[in-house]
């Protein structure tokens, strides 16, 4: 098959089959999954899970088989809810992880299309464009201006120039020039190449064989919860010896043998109310059902701990071009420098200055432009191309030289600033011109400067473009208009306390106009690039503080900024879409890189990736972040809210020498309580929406503790009503000499319950009312399953014979009704709280 025909068709889909059955998938470590048992057992290895088996043992011992076996029946239920959570969880970073595999253009059956790179076969046709990874080893069939960053298997910085195969000369080196290979980058050009070889095949496969990721680094809401729980913890090891001991002398009547093994048990029951360990469960659960939920909306969160950071940004860095505006360029405006030249000639050298295979949304435009002039691409690039004079970030400009129409044609365009230095010009010429420049900038136009030199002959043409002598043709007047709602999502963000900030390579000018018809603050503040070069580290983190527009930046600069940001004490957020952006997106906070036009290089280096780059996701995914933190510091606030009713009743019975027959809670309610608080804290409050005035609130401190002095004192006076209302119940029934303690315990445990219940909705808000978080979530299927279950569950314990092994007893209607109102008052009291803060934040 001929090299025309393999670019034209590719692999068929047959083919590809059998290829990938021969050499199978394009990875270098085969994903590995972790079995069921292993998982099973690494939860029971939890101290809680100990201490329920350790339960469950004793009852043998006792003689209780029955109880015993109660008692492991639920260990095997809350062992089940742990697995499913895990199970759910490792689903859905599965399902992101799949989302974010990298993709690579190739054309099968005579099409291009986009696949995963995991599926590349060798005899594939990849499409490499600038900010790709190349994902295989492959030869080069057709290049354009290609350069690439091979440092990742050489270790030299510098970019290597690639050429075909049929133009490659005799090379006695290892690394060839003709030839691509894995894991190295497109710094520059496209190319057509052939796959060659895939996987642990690749050099880059050889090298990297036992190369295995580094662990990450646990982030400071992990570390806080960490030391939460260590903290409980250990406070339940010193009570469980102080509530056992207790117990002992307190039934001093009892066998030595009977009076050890409940005194081991009480303190267990104490132990277990006291440890929070769903701690690690809400923060696991909330942060990726949370990354899930914002994969539904377009942002794909590569890196998990960055969900609870997206609440505390501070400054969002975004570019120009693409997120502020449409990025769809169209010609709005053209001077000719010699008014005698016709718009066309000036026209038809923009075009000869453009690439023949334009992929830059400006070179599309000016080429659409031009034929709607009736200037024709066979006309343009019918001729013979010479050579061309490559764009790079220091040189702002561009060139090709044609032989066209029988002379030859050196077309050049690019930053005014940079071509104009190379003109022809006097001082009044050079007057106007910058003028008529400062004149379409201010219009919001972004300015391009078009140049051409005519020679007689090869021989001299310069070898680089700043060699040449132009003669100015004129100035171009690009438009790129700014999204629709882009002015109202910077309104929000200001509100919110984010500050955006513009950082372009474009005219300050230009980019000034923009933010002015977006309403961005401080619009009329810029610092250039050439300014930051002499300004130093010191004196920019004064003035990033007041100014919002960055403009001629380069790469390195963006670097800086981001750095003085963070310097002074901002959470950063940083777009990004290039190969350049890269290092930027790595050293901000939050790492934004744009999913649609990005390179594969910006989305590796980011920790969130827009799937639509639209600025609007990006206010969405700060707002979604600031609920997924706000509700997983409701959750946290709930699980020591109820924890604390369990603990206290614990821990008092024994000091009030209530007979261990009597006693309020043994180990099989504390997980029979377990099972009604891991479902509730896990799935329920992770489902609240966001707060009516969440985007008017100031960012978060990053460094501020997730239960703070306020929740802390909150969470403490709702768990210590509902321990009043439910232990003093029980106490209150158990003292009227009511033939059995079990109608007591059921009365105690129905209002934790039903009180369980009420929080979750009271909770839900700190400053919503109950009525209305329940109208918000009137239509949310999770909630009436959770909801409803609770109730069946309280009936099936109490009126079926399961209310035997629970040493429960079924309550009439009088006493359930009773329960049910204690439990509601027992936490509707904070209503009026809220109401009370409402009233005064008025006055206020």
């Amino acid at each position: 098959m001929t090299k025309e025909q393999i670019i034209t068709n590719g692999l068929t889909s047959t083919e590809v089959k059998k290829l990938q059955q021969k050499y199978g998938k394009n990875e270098l470590i085969p994903n590995q999954k972790q079995s069921f048992l292993k998982k099973v057992i690494h939860i029971i290895c939890e101290p809680m899970f100990l201490l329920l088996l350790l339960a469950a043992v004793i009852y043998f011992i006792l003689g209780e088989p029955r109880d015993g076996a109660v008692m492991l029946i639920f260990v095997v239920g809350v062992i089940s809810i742990d697995v499913i959570q895990e199970w759910k969880t490792d689903k859905t970073l599965n399902a992101l992880k799949d989302l974010s595999e990298p993709n690579i253009t190739v054309i099968r059956d005579g099409k291009e299309i986009l696949i995963a790179s995991i599926d590349l076969v060798p005899g594939d046709l990849m499409i490499i464009t600038e900010g790709i990874k190349i994902p295989a080893d492959g030869e080069i069939l057709k290049a354009s201006d290609l350069c690439i960053d091979e440092s990742s298997l050489t270790g030299e910085a510098e970019g290597v120039w690639k050429t075909t195969i049929e133009n490659s000369e005799f090379s006695t080196g290892y690394w060839r020039n003709d030839y691509c290979y894995a894991g190295t980058l497109v710094i520059q050009g496209s190319a057509y190449v052939l796959v060659d070889k895939i996987g642990l095949s690749t050099e880059y496969g050889k090298i990297g064989n036992d190369v295995a990721s580094a662990p990450e680094k646990p982030t400071q809401l992990q570390k806080q919860t960490g030391s939460l729980v260590k903290l409980w913890s250990g406070i339940a090891a010193v009570l469980f010896i102080l509530v056992g001991i207790i117990t002992y002398f307190n039934i001093s009547d009892h066998e030595f043998k009977d009076r050890i093994i409940e005194s081991i048990l009480s303190g267990i029951t104490l132990a277990m109310a006291m440890i929070p360990e769903e701690f690690p469960v809400i923060l696991t659960v909330f942060l990726s059902m949370g990354a899930w939920r914002l994969a539904k909306k377009k942002s794909l969160v590569r890196r998990l701990p960055s969900v609870e950071t997206l609440g505390a940004v501070s400054v969002l860095c975004v570019d120009k071009t693409g997120t502020i505006t449409m990025n769809k360029m169209t010609v709005c405006d053209t001077w000719s420098f010699n008014k005698e030249d016709n718009k066309l000639c000036l026209c038809e050298i923009m075009g000869l200055a453009c690439e023949t295979d334009a992929y830059d949304p400006m070179e599309k435009a000016m080429l659409n432009y031009c034929e709607n002039l009736g200037i024709l691409k066979n006309h343009l690039f019918g001729g013979e191309l010479i050579t061309e004079y490559a764009f790079t970030n220091e040189l702002k400009m561009m060139g090709h030289v044609w032989k066209h129409d029988g002379e030859i044609i050196i077309a050049a365009k690019g930053s005014p600033e940079r071509i104009l230095t190379i003109c022809n010009l006097s001082e009044k010429e050079l007057k106007l011109t910058e003028d008529k420049i400062i004149d379409m900038s201010k219009r919001g136009l972004r300015v391009i400067a078009v140049g051409e030199m005519h020679v007689q002959n090869e021989s001299e043409i310069p070898t680089k473009l700043t060699d040449c002598t132009l003669t100015l043709s004129g100035l171009i007047g690009l438009a790129d208009p700014p999204r629709k709602s882009v002015k109202e999502d910077i309104y929000h963000c200001t509100r919110a306390g984010v500050r955006v900030v513009m950082i372009t390579g474009d005219n300050g000018i230009t980019a000034s106009s923009i933010a002015k018809q977006v309403g961005m603050p401080n619009s009329e503040n810029i610092i250039t690039g050439d300014e930051l070069n002499n300004m130093s580290d010191e004196e920019l983190r004064k003035r990033v503080k007041e100014v919002s527009i960055f403009s001629r930046v380069v790469p390195e600069h963006k670097m800086r900024i981001v750095r003085a940001f963070k310097d002074n004490g901002e959470i950063v957020a940083m777009t990004g879409d290039g190969v350049n952006d890269a290092p930027a997106l790595k050293y901000a906070d939050i790492g934004i890189a744009m999913g649609k036009h990005g390179s594969e290089v910006s989305r590796e280096a980011a920790d969130l990736i827009l799937m639509d780059d639209n600025f609007s996701v990006i206010v969405d995914t700060i707002k979604d972040g600031r609920r997924i933190y706000d509700n997983i510091r409701k959750a946290m606030g709930y699980v020591f809210t109820i924890h604390i009713p369990i603990a206290f009743a614990s821990l008092l019975a024994p000091m009030l020498k209530i007979s261990s027959v009597s006693l309020f809670l043994l180990p099989i309610h504390v997980v029979l309580l377990e099972l009604i608080i891991d479902p509730t804290c896990s799935i329920v409050l992770e489902r609240q929406p966001a707060e009516y005035d969440i985007m008017e609130r100031a960012p978060r401190n990053s460094n501020e503790k997730i239960l703070k002095a306020g929740t802390l004192v909150k969470s403490i006076l709702q768990g210590i009503v509902v321990f009043v209302a439910s232990f003093g119940m029980y106490f209150i029934i158990l003292n009227k000499g009511i033939k059995n303690p079990e109608i007591a315990r059921s009365m105690g445990l129905v209002i934790i319950m039903l009180a369980n219940l009420f929080l979750v909705q009271v909770n839900s808000s700190d400053s919503v009312f109950v009525l209305q978080s329940m109208k918000y979530l009137i239509k949310d299927k999770i909630m009436w399953v959770v909801n409803i279950g609770t109730i069946l569950g309280i009936l099936i314990i109490l009126y079926t014979p399961l209310n035997v092994f629970l040493k429960l007893a079924p309550l009439n209607i009088g006493q359930f009704l009773l329960s049910f109102g204690i439990a509601g008052v027992s936490v509707l009291w904070y209503e009026v709280v809220k109401f009370i803060k409402k009233i005064y934040s008025r006055i206020q």
